[in-house]
């Protein structure tokens, strides 16, 4: 006796498609946090270039580009400064206008400091709202590296 098979049955069919939703699922969080962690890490370089930036400035004008000011003496490690549209005055101070802070990462970037340090700060905001931070802050002292915090 020769049975005759004409394609595959229905169960066969549903646990295919069950495994292709479970890996696509699997695939897009993993996706998510990579790009997520892209974002900060590219976040994190422009802090650096932006204090390399800053050693070059000093060097040529013997002072530093600040978006807020600090009283001479003032403790780096209690202020903070409001982001919002730091970033743009920090490209054209520090980088003649180069777009390198670009809006794609969702960082602010400010610099607070007074005549003998400062102190490079990147506040991440919500993608949805971009009056809403994350938490994730990384910041960066003069002549030190970069911190992150609730990252």
């Amino acid at each position: 006796m020769i049975t005759k098979s004409s394609g595959f049955s229905l169960v066969e069919l549903l646990v295919v498609v069950a495994i292709l939703g479970i890996l696509s699922a699997i695939g897009t969080v993993s996706y998510q946090g990579y790009v997520k962690s892209s974002k900060r890490t590219a976040a994190q370089n422009i802090v650096q270039q932006i204090a390399l930036a800053q050693t070059e400035e000093y060097t040529n004008s013997g002072s530093y580009i600040v978006n807020e000011a600090l009283a001479d003496g003032a403790n780096l490690e209690d202020a903070s400064c409001d982001a919002s549209n730091s970033s743009d005055d920090l490209e054209q101070d520090l980088f003649s206008g180069d777009n390198i802070i670009t809006d794609k990462i969702r960082f602010e970037i400010c610099v607070i400091g007074n005549s003998s340090t400062y102190k490079v700060i990147a506040k991440e905001y919500n993608a949805k709202d971009p009056y809403v931070w994350s938490g994730c802050e990384i910041s960066l002292r003069r002549n030190s590296l970069p911190e992150r915090t609730g990252c």
